[in-house]
C-alpha cells in the first residue's frame, strides 16, 4: 500500500493536494476524479508505529478500492451484521466500539494514513477480528464497492464542517450522497451522526428530514446513545461549553 503523507506523496513531494484533485492512497486504486471533495489531505508524518502497523497489519486488516461490489461475507470472514463508518480519524471510538459489539463487523473509510496506522495498531493490540479498514474516498467506495440494502449501520463521527459559506458545497452530508447511504441500509438500518459544530448539525438534520427513505428516532436530535462513546477531544470540548448534537435516523 503506498500512503500519501502531508507533504503530498509518499515521502516527499510539494505539498498535498488540492481537494478538487483525485489521490489514489491504495493498492490498484486509480485515480478517479470528481469535480469536489469532502477532505483535503493534510496529513502530517507517521510515527514509527503507525508506519509499522500500516506496513504489517494493513495486509490482514484493509480492503484496498476497487470499483466493483465488495463481498462483505468475504471480507470478514463470516456473515454478521455489518456497519460502516466514514472518517474515523485516529480509531479510538472504532476500536471500543467494536471491542464492545463482538457480534458486529465494522467496516472503517478514512484518508488520513497516521489515523489508519493508529487504528491498525489498536486493532492488532486488541485483536479485533470484526475490523477492516479501507484507505479511499468515502463517496467512491459508497458508490462502488457497497451493495444496496447490506448494511446493518452507519457512523458518520464529527466530518469536517467546512464553516466557511463558501466551503458548504464541500460537506460531506448533502442530499446525494444521503440517499446513496439509506439505499445501502437494510430495512431498520440506522445512520447515526454526530457533530460538534452546531451550524452543521441544524444543515444535517433538515438534510436527513428531507430524505423520503429515513425517519427520525427523535423529535429533532437524538440523546448520545450509550454505543458512542465519548472521545478524549469531545470530552475537552464539553469542558469548555462546545456541544455535540447527535441524530439517529432509520431506514424505512
Amino acid at each position: 500500500m503506498t500512503v500519501y503523507d502531508g507533504d503530498g506523496g509518499a515521502g516527499a513531494g510539494p505539498g498535498p493536494a488540492p481537494a478538487d484533485e483525485a489521490v489514489p492512497i491504495a493498492t490498484g486504486a486509480a485515480a478517479i476524479p470528481r469535480p469536489i471533495r469532502s477532505f483535503v489531505l493534510r496529513q502530517g508524518r507517521f510515527s514509527p508505529a503507525q508506519e509499522r502497523a500500516c506496513r504489517e497489519f494493513l495486509p490482514v486488516y484493509g480492503i484496498d478500492y476497487a470499483p466493483r461490489a465488495l463481498d462483505l461475507d468475504a471480507a470478514f470472514g463470516r456473515r454478521a451484521p455489518v456497519v460502516l463508518e466514514i472518517g474515523f480519524g485516529m480509531g479510538e471510538t472504532t476500536a471500543a466500539i467494536a471491542a464492545a459489539q463482538p457480534a458486529t463487523d465494522f467496516l472503517g473509510i478514512e484518508v488520513h494514513g497516521p489515523g489508519v496506522g493508529a487504528l491498525l495498531a489498536r486493532v492488532h493490540a486488541q485483536s479485533l477480528a470484526n475490523v477492516r479498514v479501507i484507505c479511499h474516498d468515502a463517496v467512491e467506495v459508497v458508490t462502488h464497492m457497497i451493495a444496496p440494502e447490506s448494511l446493518a449501520g452507519v457512523h458518520v463521527f464529527f466530518p469536517d464542517p467546512w464553516p466557511k459559506k463558501r466551503h458548504h458545497k464541500r460537506r460531506l452530508l448533502q442530499a446525494p450522497f444521503v440517499r446513496l447511504l439509506a439505499q445501502r441500509l437494510v430495512a431498520g438500518g440506522y445512520l447515526h451522526v454526530a457533530t460538534d459544530w452546531e451550524d452543521y448539525a441544524h444543515a444535517i438534520l433538515a438534510v436527513l428530514t428531507a430524505e423520503a427513505l429515513l425517519f427520525n428516532t427523535a423529535a429533532d436530535f437524538a440523546p448520545r446513545p450509550d454505543t458512542r462513546p465519548i472521545t478524549k477531544f469531545e470530552a475537552r470540548g464539553a469542558r469548555l461549553g462546545h456541544g455535540t448534537w447527535d441524530l439517529v435516523f432509520r431506514r424505512r
